[in-house]
């Protein structure tokens, strides 16, 4: 084994950058329902399931050693060896540098823009008492939301592990659940201008047929929001 002590066990960092995302997550969610909650709390694990094996300790190529042994001869517990893809692709150089970390970063920074602009449009909209249709409005109801699947797209592309890829698809139902949600609470709120966005405007992907999403019932009244 190299030596790791510069790799890992660098705890400060993991809760460094775990507060900054939860933080920034916190923000743009402001969570009042259980359900914000749940959100906010699932996006939190995913965040620091992530960072605990980026500074602090490489579980998944632990567990996967005997494995990705076989497969790279000499791979030890490394920083670098958490690169899965740039190992497991034998690419050479600096892994910050290589053509899938640089596509990673442009998915997280494009989530955290996605996020910005959307919460941008729907601040002025609730000023004005409308439904958010500018903007990433225009081309999907839940922009944000969005967003932070492809900032979480981003990090497995960056840096996949076993907890957060166990943990992406439940993050996916939880944020559908809250859609829905969401979009029945603006829906008796705006009513037929709701119903007319919706109807030219997909929930989530901006090439699929727009349709309503539907889910359990909006818990308190709502105060337009649509993420």
């Amino acid at each position: 084994m190299h030596d790791t002590t510069n790799a890992y066990g660098l705890w400060y960092l993991v809760l460094i950058n775990s507060a900054v995302f939860i933080l920034f997550a916190f923000s743009f969610v402001k969570p009042k329902s259980k359900t914000d909650w749940r959100s906010l709390g699932a996006f939190s694990a995913f965040v620091l399931a992530l960072f605990t094996e980026m500074y602090g300790f490489p579980l998944t190529v632990y567990l996967l050693s005997g494995w990705l042994g076989s497969k790279l001869p000499g791979l030890d517990l490394t920083h670098d060896a958490g690169h899965l893809w740039y190992a497991l692709l034998g690419m050479e150089g600096d892994a910050h540098a290589n053509p899938i970390h640089l596509a990673a970063n442009l998915a997280i920074f494009g989530g955290f823009w996605l996020i910005w602009a959307g919460w941008k449009e729907l601040h002025a909209a609730h000023q004005e008492g409308a439904v958010a249709v500018t903007g990433p409005y225009a081309r999907v109801r839940h922009p944000q939301y969005v967003g932070f699947v492809v900032i979480m797209l981003g990090f497995l592309l960056m840096w996949p592990t076993l907890p957060t890829l166990l943990m992406f698809p439940v993050l996916i139902w939880i944020y559908t659940r809250l859609a829905a949600r969401e979009e029945a609470a603006v829906r008796a709120e705006f009513g037929a201008d709701w119903e007319a966005w919706a109807q030219r405007t997909p929930a989530f992907l901006p090439w699929a047929r727009p349709r309503p999403l539907r889910g359990p019932p909006p818990t308190a009244p709502s105060a337009h929001r649509t993420t």
